[in-house]
């Protein structure tokens, strides 16, 4: 990771992981953040100014426009693509603008990176992109699909794709943490269903696996970090346990509870210690990763990996504990 390019980059993901690459001891001499709003652009600047991290560089642009994105990566040797719409709501209301971006723009990065010289790219994915129900998690999927096939025509170029499948990442934006840490001001929290539940990571823990992965990802593989679960009414419970709890239904397209792997993935699908990884080749894969000196072996046939069977439950006081490690340090139940 010389020259590392970031789509999506002014979102929360991209805030923290480029202030993670620019902390670390190994320097990075250019980063670039590639988004489509120029005002984040500017308080990212402000965050990260010239005058202090000279490696930063922006540009403005969309993945649906492929000929900007060729501009953008010139001399850039690794790729994080971070850029999709993402509101299941907004989703099934707008189907044809999520289609643009996350599935022509996954395929207009795809491109661009084999036209351009790029070495290592990580795309980020979700699990709604696992058995989707909702249009968001459709198109997911379909962008996982463009990512690992890209490995077959790679030809003789030095480049590998991969993906990263991870859930509900703590206090992003448009999450339910935050939307019950306002809600919970007002004395009323909205509860869709109390027996949903949702796999839950840090945003440095979605930081470490895609450096992780741009480090040893072999390509080809969807990358599953091994998280714990929590309930909604749990949830609930850490952040205003003397609120009233209004249950107000399921939305269309949303899940009681979400899946990252499912039994179909399973005959495909090795566990290498703190992740898992899906990959078309488990017994190719399982060699790649021992000879990278990590443990792989095959998960059990029909296995899955579901928020509601997780065997790791956060509690209330750990929900509590890591809302104030990672989103509100000031946080006091309501």
């Amino acid at each position: 990771m010389k020259n590392v390019l970031v789509t999506g980059g002014t979102g929360s993901f991209g805030n923290a992981f480029v202030k993670q690459l620019l902390e670390q001891k190994k320097p990075v001499e250019r980063i670039v953040v590639f988004s489509r709003d120029e005002l984040k652009q500017w308080e990212m600047q402000q965050q990260f100014p010239k005058e202090r991290y000279p490696q930063m560089r922006y540009m403005l642009g969309d993945v649906r426009d492929r000929d900007r994105l060729r501009r953008a990566l010139e001399g850039v040797d690794t790729v994080v693509h971070a850029a999709a719409l993402k509101q299941v709501p907004a989703a099934e209301y707008n189907p044809i603008e999520f289609v643009n971006t996350n599935v022509l723009g996954a395929e207009n990065v795809v491109q661009a990176c084999l036209d351009t010289g790029v070495q290592r790219v990580v795309a980020l994915s979700t699990d709604k992109a696992a058995a989707p129900i909702n249009l968001y998690g459709a198109t997911k999927l379909c962008s996982d699909k463009l990512f690992i096939a890209a490995n077959n025509i790679r030809g003789s170029r030095d480049i590998r794709f991969s993906v990263v499948r991870y859930g509900n990442v703590m206090g992003s934006r448009g999450s339910v943490i935050p939307l019950f840490l306002k809600q919970a001001k007002h004395g009323t929290l909205n509860i869709t269903d109390p027996k949903m539940t949702r796999f839950n990571i840090s945003l440095r823990e979605g930081v470490e696996m895609v450096k992780w992965s741009i480090e040893n990802a072999c390509g080809g593989e969807i990358l599953v970090p091994k998280i714990p679960s929590y309930s909604l009414q749990e949830l609930a419970h850490a952040i205003g346990p003397n609120c009233c709890k209004k249950v107000v239904g399921v939305r269309p397209g949303e899940k009681i509870h979400e899946e990252m792997i499912t039994t179909s993935d399973s005959n495909m699908t090795i566990d290498i210690g703190d992740y898992y990884a899906i990959t078309s080749e488990p017994d190719e894969a399982i060699n790649n990763f021992k000879s990278k000196g990590y443990g792989a072996r095959q998960v059990p046939a029909g296995y899955s990996y579901n928020s509601g069977t997780n065997p790791e439950f956060l509690n209330y006081q750990q929900i509590r504990r890591l809302i104030k490690e990672n989103v509100d340090n000031s946080f006091e139940p309501c």
